[in-house]
């Protein structure tokens, strides 16, 4: 995290706190806390900025450390937006009972209904799928055409994965739960363990990796992963990328696995008519194309226009009905299942 980018921040929020209510309100500001680490992000704020004259106050952090930060503050915390990158973490944000919801006929309008809380809680502005990358010199597509495939006795000792306890694991076992139910999604991600060719370890770039050098010869990846590698002029991974393919999982069944970043307005806001007016930024056109352009990610808008030729590459797929809201929830059965499979 770079020092500089909190150290200003920091700084107003101390002032704001200690300014009278009055004052704060008059300051057209927004204080931003957010997951997402990314550098095309910057044009993003800028250009809310200018076009409505709210500056951003922003703090970088992981999921887990705004989350205690905005615990510890409490009533005090200057706050007004919170962005996370996983339906589980927004999930576990809204069971400590952080969030403010939001009345917007804008939001409501462009956002899809299976991409927000029904009571306005959060909003999702982007999507990602959680695909099956293999060794081509290997593995057969065929034989990785689902989730459920990982855990086939054939795979022994082939398998790489993240932690079970990660958000972005915890959100697809929170799904094959859902669809399969809580005892065969846990007779799969025992056999999944099974199926481990080292303890799980790493980020989903280190996953291709391992898939790449011959480490292990299936993994599980978020697509804007993928996507940053067919952008790199790396020659270390382009060679990745030659060695590795991907699958879109479950295309005969339910479809593959689509998880969500999103933000809210906190409850604590005294920011709280700058924060609506950021969410709805984030709903614009304008903005959408910014996570598909920037991030690799999919608009949820239906109007946005992404103009991003290796996300394109990717094709076509059929995407698993179930939104966040239900994976959501889920969340605390995938960890007692991921703890029971000792899928550390």
């Amino acid at each position: 995290m770079n020092p500089l980018r909190i150290a200003a921040p920091l700084l107003f929020f101390a002032t704001c706190i200690t300014a009278t209510p009055h004052v704060a309100a008059q300051q057209k500001v927004l204080n931003l806390y957010s997951a997402r680490h990314y550098s095309t992000d910057e044009a993003l704020y800028a250009n809310f900025t200018k076009a409505t004259g709210i500056r951003i106050n922003r703090i970088d952090a992981g999921d887990e450390q705004l989350l205690e930060r905005l615990k510890t503050e409490g009533a005090n915390s200057p706050a007004d937006v919170l962005l996370l990158v996983d339906a589980a973490r927004l999930w576990n944000a809204q069971q400590l009972g952080l969030y403010a919801p939001v009345k917007s006929a804008l939001l409501e309008s462009r956002i899809p209904a299976e991409m927000r809380d029904r009571d306005g809680n959060w909003f999702g502005f982007s999507t990602r799928a959680r695909v099956i990358v293999y060794n081509k010199a290997s593995v057969k597509p065929e034989d990785v055409a689902s989730y459920e495939s990982l855990a086939d006795p054939r795979l022994k000792g082939k398998v790489c994965t993240r932690s079970g306890s990660h958000p972005y694991m915890l959100s697809l076992v929170a799904a094959v739960a859902e669809h399969d139910g809580e005892a065969k999604a846990e007779a799969w991600a025992r056999g999944v363990v099974a199926n481990f060719a080292r303890k799980p370890a790493g980020g989903d770039t280190d996953q291709i990796k391992a898939v790449a050098s011959g480490e292990c010869a299936v993994a599980l990846t978020n697509t804007y992963y993928w996507v940053r590698l067919l952008k790199s002029t790396k020659p270390e991974e382009q060679d990745w990328v030659k060695k590795v393919g991907f699958v879109w999982p479950n295309q005969s069944g339910y479809g593959t696995h689509v998880n969500v970043a999103g933000g809210a307005m906190l409850r604590n806001a005294p920011n709280k008519e700058a924060a609506v007016k950021f969410l709805e930024y984030l709903a614009s056109d304008e903005a959408q194309g910014y996570f598909a352009n920037g991030n690799n990610e999919w608009p949820v808008v239906k109007s946005a226009v992404a103009k991003n030729p290796e996300l394109d590459s990717l094709g076509k797929f059929k995407m698993d009905p179930i939104g966040p809201a239900v994976f959501g929830k889920n969340t605390p059965l995938a960890q007692r299942i991921v703890d029971r499979a000792g899928w550390r």
